[in-house]
């Protein structure tokens, strides 16, 4: 099994302990890059696929840890329910 592999099936079996850095990855696995938006953004990030299709999510603060919420909504957009 590869890395990517480990990391779609950690991310499907709804962890508590998914980074930022894992859920980019998952990303972009699925063809989605993070829009730049410069610094006025804030905390939400912008992730667009070549079909222009836009999944906004809250960038996790004071932490590093995605929220559960977060996870199930990018499943649920990406059609992995």
């Amino acid at each position: 099994m590869t890395k990517k592999d480990k990391l779609i099936k950690k991310f499907l079996n709804n962890p508590k302990d998914l980074t930022w850095e894992e859920l980019i990855k998952v990303l972009k696995i699925y063809g989605y890059e993070e829009e730049n938006s410069g610094k006025t953004s804030g905390s939400v990030c912008r992730f667009n696929n070549s079909k222009n299709h836009l999944i906004c999510i809250h960038k996790p603060h004071p932490g590093n840890i995605v929220k559960e919420h977060v996870i199930k909504k990018v499943k649920i957009v990406l059609n992995l329910k």
